[in-house]
């Protein structure tokens, strides 16, 4: 077992936390020491909730174990229900008591509680959080639902019929990235093309939803990590088809309104993208400067892969590095790296994301709140795409990743940090103007520290093997210091990939020229 100071994910009893949080009605009674109780941080700090967690737990202490801990969760268990009156409950233990083997599910099964009552398994020290979310769900579905699972399975549509069709989004929960967003910006995509939504879960869904999934045509997956396990049981069991697209991009988009029109067997009209403006913008002529920018991808599986095919197909870019911390989507990751001509990244460690960033040496990083930090500390600009999050990811205006909308906010935030193509003609048109210098005072739009960190890069000190001529050197220093260390290390990279030993103004000219294709 490894320990690190910084995680991409947590333990499964997170999991299991933030879907008994997403939905109505459902508790959550966790077998605890009061040390694993941290939760309710994350969902008041990062989430922003009003409310806390709907989770009891059983806070056992050192002084409690010369006694009987079950009897401890026992009366816990009781408790919460008397307290609470949930319409489910969902029992667990965290990874601490785990090592007691008290078994809570099956003590659970001895206290006769009037409503039905969900033993999870968190498997806590071989898995982490999405999987605890992914087999809370799972077993939550499954009980509710087990009853209607013998029961004679309606007939399917076949296409011929006027009734409006309908499906489940499934996937959501608190602590998502963008969740809330996306749900709303799919179920107006939905409506707009004639197609209902039947049931959103778990997020803002109760038992009695839950016991409506079976009645939608179909089930669309946008979460894998957490709905995956659900939907392909749903579809063995209820024969409901998945839509596996995720509509995050434009074109990703197009493709899932195909598949949910075959699937369904209905028509579509291409109008329903028509108002999507990351198109016009990624062939306007201030947009050519993204061509070829080189872009390192990281998060978790599905927001890794579908950023890298907008980042590559949408917006120009050329994607170097591609990654991912979620171990059971590994091997699609791994084929999407394959499509892009690339060797797929999987791990959960933070540091070895940052030995590879530093040698790709990306101009943009797309990732979590870990990578953020460490493109901060390399002077690279970056955007967050996926969880781990921070509060700032939680924008209190409706920024969506997915669908129509979701691809304009893709757009805008990704180019942010780059430098726009105007602001680049304006600075080579001004490189010789006196306030452009290594001596001038901090313009109002600096920031101190970083102006200093660019200013480490004006001596001009060549990778082993290659030489600066003098002519080169003084056509250098001309260039405007917070983007020099970038033409510096493009220029190098220029010579080292042309096998060149010495560096001339000729050399630096056909670098620019190189890299502004």
């Amino acid at each position: 077992m490894e320990l690190t100071l910084w995680t991409y994910e947590g333990p499964p009893h997170v999991g299991a936390i933030r879907v008994a949080a997403s939905m109505r009605g459902v508790h959550l009674v966790l077998h605890a020491p009061q040390g694993d109780t941290y939760a309710d941080l994350l969902f008041t700090m990062i989430e922003r909730d009003g409310k806390r967690p709907p989770v009891t737990y059983t806070t056992f202490q050192a002084r409690d174990l010369g006694a009987s801990t079950a009897e401890k969760f026992l009366n816990t268990l009781q408790a919460a229900y008397d307290h609470h009156k949930p319409s489910l409950l969902l029992v667990a233990d965290s990874c601490t008591a785990e090592l007691l083997q008290d078994q809570p599910g099956t003590l659970a099964e001895t206290a006769g509680l009037p409503v039905p009552v969900v033993p999870l398994e968190m498997a806590a020290y071989s898995r982490k959080e999405n999987w605890g979310a992914s087999e809370t769900f799972y077993h939550l579905v499954r009980a509710v639902l087990s009853a209607q699972r013998n029961s004679e399975e309606k007939p399917r549509d076949d296409g011929s019929s006027n009734r409006r069709r309908t499906v489940n989004l499934l996937g959501p929960t608190k602590l998502g990235f963008r969740c809330r967003d996306d749900i709303q910006e799919i179920q107006r995509l939905l409506q707009s093309v004639g197609i209902g939504v039947n049931v959103v879960a778990p997020l803002d869904a109760d038992i009695h939803d839950i016991s409506r999934i079976p009645e939608a045509d179909a089930n669309v997956c946008l979460y894998p990590e957490v709905a995956l396990t659900t939907c392909t049981w749903l579809e063995r069991n209820f024969g409901q088809p998945v839509i596996r697209t995720v509509p995050l991009g434009f074109g990703a988009t197009q493709d899932f309104l195909a598949e949910l029109a075959g699937v369904l067997q209905v028509d579509i009209s291409a109008e329903a993208v028509a108002d999507c403006r990351l198109p016009w913008y990624s062939r306007s002529v201030d947009s050519t400067y993204l061509t070829g920018k080189r872009v390192f991808v990281f998060g978790d599986g599905m927001h890794a892969m579908t950023c890298a095919r907008v980042a590559q197909q949408e917006m120009g870019f050329e994607v170097v590095g591609l990654g991912t911390y979620s171990r059971e989507m590994a091997r699609e990751v791994r084929a999407v790296a394959k499509e892009l001509g690339i060797e797929a990244l999987i791990t959960d460690d933070h540091m070895v994301v940052e030995q590879a960033v530093s040698e790709l040496r990306p101009e943009l990083v797309l990732g979590t709140q870990m990578e953020r930090h460490i493109a901060k500390r390399l002077g690279i600009g970056c955007a967050v795409i996926s969880t781990p999050a921070h509060v700032q990811d939680y924008p209190a205006r409706f920024s969506p990743q997915m669908g129509v909308e979701g691809a304009n906010v893709l757009f805008d935030t990704w180019v942010h940090p780059l430098i726009m193509g105007l602001e680049e003609h304006l600075l080579h048109m001004f490189r010789d103007d006196f306030e452009f210098n290594d001596h001038a005072a901090p313009s109002h739009l600096s920031h101190g520290e970083g102006t200093l960190m660019a200013v480490e890069d004006t001596n001009v000190v060549a990778l082993a093997g290659v030489h600066w001529e003098d002519g080169a050197e003084k056509e250098l220093k001309k260039i405007p210091f917070f983007v020099r260390g970038k033409a510096k290390r493009n220029t190098e990279r220029y010579a080292e990939e042309h096998g060149l030993t010495a560096i001339d103004i000729e050399t630096l000219y056909e670098a620019k020229a190189h890299y502004s294709r």
